[in-house]
């Protein structure tokens, strides 16, 4: 089943149950997809690759926000825009766990023969390439710098 088609049978859901926050964030999935279905300017719909990147990037912008709103003490504007991430996390892949991501660049780091912080453009790149999806880019980076610093 296609991302817009779940997100549609989602949102019906959503608004027989009245569950206000799901349907704001499906209603932000379907307002991305089609700008970027415009967007493009192609007939066929986007790839499984662009429709990861556009949800990675809605969830990274609620979790940005709720960073901010709590800095500034506003804890009642973050906790919709956490469980709009939340509700948006759902459609991504299942994310991997912290000793397979750190297996995985260690892998990476070896086969491309890293062995300080000059090398860590290279390694990201192929880290975020292969873990597209699977893996946060902060926790990605985090990995990588722990692992050429040593």
């Amino acid at each position: 089943m296609s991302l817009q088609t779940e997100v549609m049978t989602k949102m019906k859901e959503a608004m027989k149950s009245k569950d206000s926050v799901a349907l704001e964030s499906l209603r932000a999935i379907k307002s991305e997809l089609l700008l970027a279905q415009t967007k493009s300017g192609a007939s066929e719909g986007l790839s499984d690759a662009e429709e990861i990147a556009l949800l990675q990037k809605l969830v990274k912008q609620r979790k940005d926000s709720a960073a901010i709103f709590v800095s500034q003490n506003r804890e009642d504007l973050a906790a919709p825009e956490l469980a709009q991430a939340e509700i948006i996390s759902q459609f991504l892949p299942e994310q991997i766990s912290a000793e397979d991501l750190k297996k995985i660049v260690t892998e990476i780091i070896e086969s491309v023969g890293a062995t300080s912080m000059k090398d860590m453009g290279q390694v990201m790149g192929l880290a975020s390439s292969k873990l597209a999806g699977k893996a946060d880019g902060k926790a990605i980076s985090a990995i990588v710098k722990e692992l050429l610093a040593k």
